[in-house]
């Protein structure tokens, strides 16, 4: 199951792709709050509790039994349950919300299945999407590009670490943390304190220079997890410390050449200047 963020009138709407079922599911509340406007995803899911109350009421009960619960990344950036719905059943539940923007919310649900259907048959689509999704938030082509290729070398190393027996996030958390400060000098939180972050995505606010060297300890972990087939998860945090590695070697060998730390405290909120070096601390002599 793929997790996703669509938009929908520039709002965030969480979604997971079900690979067996082929269907989308989205979250309620994200829905809720975005059809009647809520200030807050509290007040969503009041909302949502009482339209649960009011369903009810009208004998929709198959339907709020058959609406499944999955774990999503919530406002704190923890993974916590949340109520999903099929496109199906959340076309039921937008019939009783009276909102203006119900009609072009189905339009646009209609369109989010297409486009699956589209990837699966040409996952050449999927990338444009991408491109045009951080096109339209302000992205250089060049870090485009970069970004784009980062997400690939991405899902190779999860599909092998899903292929030594890795399934829980919070693995995959300590493993990307090992292999992260093994090539950059700092923890994932670190490096989001570095450049100013909350819950931001880390690599969505590197520079081209740190994504090209985060993909190289990618690149190298997924090689020396094939070569080695590690079967514990510590022989697995082993071998993301030695991908990691290999990119601190490159990352010194190159900033012995610009006599400059390529860690930089640049964001996304200057998306032009992650394509350039930024003014980036000198390295000590």
């Amino acid at each position: 199951m793929t997790d996703k963020i669509k938009l929908f009138e520039q709002k965030q709407i969480r979604t997971h792709w079900d690979a067996e079922s082929e269907e989308w599911y989205f979250s309620v509340v994200d829905v809720v709050g975005v059809l009647t406007e809520q200030v807050s995803p509290r007040n969503a899911s009041t909302y949502w509790a009482v339209l649960k109350k009011r369903l009810k009421q009208e004998g929709a009960d198959e339907l709020l039994t058959n609406c499944k619960q999955l774990k999503m990344v919530s406002t704190d950036g923890k993974m916590r349950l949340t109520d999903v719905a099929n496109t199906r059943q959340l076309l039921r539940i937008i019939q009783s919300i009276p909102s203006p923007k119900a009609e072009p919310f189905k339009l646009w649900l209609a369109e989010v299945g297409n486009q699956r259907l589209e990837e699966i048959a040409d996952p050449e689509k999927a990338i444009l999407r991408g491109a045009d999704y951080y096109r339209a938030k302000g992205y250089t082509e060049g870090w485009i590009n970069q970004r784009l290729q980062s997400i690939e070398m991405r899902k190779e190393l999860t599909d092998e670490w899903k292929a030594r027996g890795i399934e829980e996030e919070k693995d995959y958390a300590i493993l990307t943390n090992e292999m992260t400060k093994a090539w950059s000098g700092l923890t994932v939180k670190e490096y989001k304190q570095l450049k100013g972050l909350k819950k931001e995505n880390l690599r969505d606010n590197m520079t081209n220079i740190e994504l090209v060297l985060n993909m190289l300890a990618e690149v190298s972990t997924t090689a020396i997890s094939k070569a080695r087939e590690p079967k514990t998860f510590a022989e697995n945090k082993s071998v993301a410390n030695e991908g990691g590695k290999i990119a601190h070697t490159a990352r010194k060998n190159l900033e012995k050449q610009i006599g400059q730390t390529v860690i930089s405290p640049l964001n996304a909120s200057d998306k032009p200047a992650l394509e350039i070096q930024g003014d980036y601390e000198l390295l000590e002599e």
